[in-house]
């Protein structure tokens, strides 16, 4: 089967990871081209070709303010990224309540019972 190209699909998109982190970036508030060059250390051209690639696919949106590009996430276009991995998050979540009820059942055999005395409990009447 043919991989979809990455200006088509969401999923493809965020698969490399400059973009995911262009898109961690986005999430909190818009921003230039020039701060997310500053920030993560990436060429000015290899940002553009990623937030066109980000922009084309819906994940991130643009708006000028004078001769200035600001970007920002798309919200509503990542909800088909949360649902899909979101099936993944609850089987995560029962592999890790497993884990959690192991250990608790490993540690109440390790652990001695606090109501039963020891030679070594100095409150204990035998010596």
């Amino acid at each position: 089967m043919a991989r979809a190209a990455t200006t088509s699909d969401v999923f493809n998109a965020v698969a490399e990871h400059s973009r995911r982190d262009i898109l961690n970036y986005l999430a909190l508030q818009e921003r230039p081209v020039g701060d997310i060059v500053a920030t993560l250390e990436l060429a000015q051209p290899s940002v553009s070709k990623h937030l066109r690639v980000l922009r084309d696919v819906g994940l991130v949106q643009v708006r000028r303010d004078g001769r200035q590009k600001l970007y920002r996430t798309n919200a509503e276009a990542i909800r088909p990224l949360h649902e899909w991995t979101s099936i993944f998050e609850r089987y995560w979540q029962q592999q890790l309540n497993r884990v959690k009820e192991r250990a608790e059942a490993k540690m109440k055999k390790v652990r001695p019972n606090p109501n039963s005395r020891s030679n070594h409990d100095p409150n204990s009447t035998e010596h």
